[in-house]
């Protein structure tokens, strides 16, 4: 399970149950630097920035700008003979019909969204166990999102669900209109397969519900002035009781503004629901409450900087990241691991007793996450970027884990678990090996795949490995490279170059059709880096690059390019980088440091102006990941490698398309814009694509998706070569 915090560019589910929807879709899985040129009178400054119209998001001058931009954009790709191939071929795997049907298992059924070309917004649907396991299902459809779009004139965009256990029959569905973080979340009965007359709906807003029983739900929304923090999530969380207004609610716990939010959540012990808030004090430090049925929040006890994965067993279980010596004098836990303690004991007595430990991964291991299941707790670890999932049970005095048999020198994401449940659905995949779906039974030992998705590319002749660079400090970088095995070692190759570094999510291998059938197939090698930031060599990876350390990140990634370049693997005229949201702001920061290095730089929903990341949208919570520009060192830094405030209007760059949305409410749209303008101020080189729908996903539907890869595949087609194939 993720920290309940939104991650910024990830859906994040906590571990206190789902006060967020959860998937039903495919799991989440994608030298020394050279001084950039001082800044000159033309250069935007915070104080006087002449392209702060383009931050006018629906701003008629800012849109009329974007218009432009695209059709200039669209009309020099879409005319490229590749073009259409791509979007054709891209199109065709996004709309396939033999997509594997993730779902999420609960109460005796699996439940499934699903979309193709008849279905744009997609079906909400659900089919007994028994009938999903045995690959072929028959799904009843519960929602329909095209009809119910079409009914009510809204482009709705499927967020996930929340359902009530045990039974879960009574549900919250979180819509999205145009795939904003925003969303109105509605009531919804799985028996009359219909939205509930005068039940529980929240207006559009950003939040979370937990629900408390069939007739009462905690509730985290924009109440109101002053009810918002600066990061644009609720800190005020009330309890809600069927039949009474949401005005009427009240009021259980209240943060500060300052916060990065505060959500609800719900555990269960022994059959019972315990209702819990989360404050987030910053991104990565939070307090959790108790919520009793009567009388004041009670506090746990547990580090800042710390996650709650669930409950097995009496056992809270938390994972770290920070050191932790709970009593003076006893036994320590080291960040990166997992612990435990008694929940009862803790409802009883307020305090935390013994704390176990369950597991504590090595220096090059991490926790990915932990789930709860009827007879488990499943651990899922990287070890060396490498899937390993264990079951863990508790004796009352120990954890005591077995490997699950799943297949090796692979991705390996938890589907779906439920804590009513001994079944597991695990995908596994490689860059290689197309995903399938494996059926775990922990009662019987049952261990299968009941999916497997068909080859979308012709991967004969591909070949994967994995190969370290050192960094500019001594550190040794992890990447992994997919290419031809009769490649040429004499530099010209293209290449793609992928990378995120930061908010500890982890890279690991994973099997892209469009990818594949887009640029290896055609000859091109992708690249894969594990740099610093991420999380798969657990908090110390992550916490190298925070804030003021944060050019190790970008001193890491271009290690790695420069060992792609010292093996003749490829060379700058041949070497395209790729990334998007944080992953843009780390093409934004290559374009700046080392345009020499690239010839092509494919930058996506990006944070761009790092002096006023923090004033936009969501942008205050990320403070706790890249500092506070308006503090004198952190500023400072941040001013350093801001990419809009680094650009030389003297110095020669490689060209680089931006792409971003305009219903993006994570990161703002004005960062691409700004920096577009900037480049086309200063005579650059730029291609810019503005999606007027998807949020920060970028796409609302499979065709605009489509649309989006093929155009990027296109232009690094043009910049980097075609490959062997047209």
């Amino acid at each position: 399970m993720r920290r309940i915090v939104p991650i910024f560019a990830l859906a994040a589910l906590s571990g206190l149950a789902a006060c967020q929807p959860a998937s039903e879709t495919k799991p989440a899985m994608q030298s020394d630097t050279t001084a950039s040129e001082p800044q000159t009178a033309a250069q935007p400054a915070s104080e006087t920035d002449p392209r702060l119209w383009l931050e006018e998001i629906e701003g008629p001058q800012a849109l009329a700008w974007v218009e432009t931009q695209n059709a200039r954009t669209l009309a020099r790709l879409q005319a490229d003979p590749h073009y259409q191939s791509n979007f054709d071929q891209a199109l065709a795997i996004a709309n396939a019909s033999d997509k594997i049907p993730y779902g999420a298992h609960r109460g005796g059924y699996v439940y499934n969204f699903w979309q193709d070309s008849d279905h744009v917004h997609g079906l909400w649907r659900r089919t007994p166990m028994a009938s999903y396991v045995s690959g072929a299902p028959q799904w009843e459809t519960l929602l329909d999102l095209d009809s119910l779009s079409n009914a009510e004139g809204e482009n709705w965009v499927y967020k996930g669900v929340d359902c009530l256990p045990p039974e879960y029959e009574r549900c919250i569905i979180t819509l999205s209109r145009g795939g904003k973080d925003a969303a109105v979340r509605r009531e919804f009965d799985i028996a009359s397969k219909r939205f509930v007359k005068d039940g529980f709906i929240i207006p559009e807003a950003k939040g979370g519900t937990a629900w408390e029983d069939e007739d009462t739900m905690l509730v985290g929304t924009d109440w109101g002035p002053g009810s918002m923090t600066s990061s644009g999530y609720p800190f005020v969380l009330k309890r809600w009781q069927r039949g009474t207004a949401l005005a009427d609610a009240q009021e259980v716990l209240r943060g500060e503004a300052s916060d990065v939010g505060v959500w609800p959540a719900r555990a269960e012990l022994d059959g019972r629901p315990v209702m819990f808030a989360v404050r987030a004090v910053t991104f990565y430090e939070s307090q959790y409450y108790w919520l009793p049925e009567s009388g004041e929040p009670v506090q746990m006890p547990v580090p800042a900087k710390s996650d709650f994965q669930g409950v097995y067993k009496d056992q809270a279980v938390f994972s770290l990241d920070q050191d932790w010596t709970p009593d003076p004098g006893g036994p320590s836990f080291k960040k990166g691991a997992l612990v435990s303690f008694s929940l009862a004991d803790f409802l009883r007595d307020k305090t935390i007793g013994t704390v176990h430990l369950v597991v504590q991964p090595d220096a090059r291991s991490s926790i990915e996450s932990a789930e709860t299941a009827r007879s488990a707790l499943i651990v899922n670890m990287l070890q060396n970027v490498k899937s390993h999932v264990y079951a863990y049970d508790f004796d009352g005095r120990e954890w005591r884990g077995r490997a699950l048999p799943l297949p090796e020198n692979s991705a390996i994401t938890i589907s779906s678990s439920n804590r009513h449940s001994d079944i597991v659905f695990a995908n596994v995949e490689s860059f290689l090996r197309p995903d399938a779906l494996w059926y775990v039974n922990l009662e019987d030992g049952t261990t299968r795949p009941v999916y497997t998705l068909p080859e979308r590319f012709d991967s004969s002749g591909l070949t994967v490995a994995q190969y370290q660079a050192t960094s500019k400090d001594g550190t040794k970088v992890p990447y992994f490279i997919v290419h031809r095995q009769d490649m040429k070692h004499d530099g010209s190759t293209p290449t793609l170059l992928y990378g995120y570094g930061g908010f500890a999510v982890s890279m690991r291998p994973s099997y892209s059709g469009i990818l594949g059938k887009l640029w290896l197939e055609k000859g091109g090698t992708y690249v894969l880096a594990n740099i610093r930031g991420g999380g798969e060599f657990g908090p110390q990876w992550h916490q190298a690059g925070l804030k003021t350390h944060r050019q190790r990140i970008y001193d890491d990634f271009i290690a790695v390019a420069e060992d792609l370049i010292a093996r003749k693997i490829t060379s700058p005229a041949h070497l395209g980088i790729r990334g998007g949201s944080n992953g843009g702001l780390l093409m934004g920061v290559m374009y700046t440091q080392r345009p020499d290095l690239w010839n092509a730089v494919l930058c996506q929903v990006p944070l761009l102006d790092m002096m006023r990341y923090d004033k936009l949208l969501a942008g205050a919570s990320w403070m706790g990941e890249y500092g506070d520009p308006a503090d004198p060192v952190e500023g400072a830094f941040l001013r350093s490698i801001s990419p809009y405030h680094n650009v030389g209007a003297s110095r020669d760059y490689p060209e680089i398309f931006l792409m971003t949305s305009t219903k993006d409410d994570r990161v703002h749209p004005g960062h691409a814009r700004k920096f577009a303008k900037l480049l086309q101020d200063y005579g650059k080189p730029f291609l810019y694509y503005e999606n007027t729908n998807g949020g920060h996903s970028a796409a609302a539907n499979l065709k605009e998706t489509a649309r989006r890869e093929a155009l990027g595949y296109t232009w690094l087609m043009q910049k980097l070569g075609s490959g062997r194939k047209p």
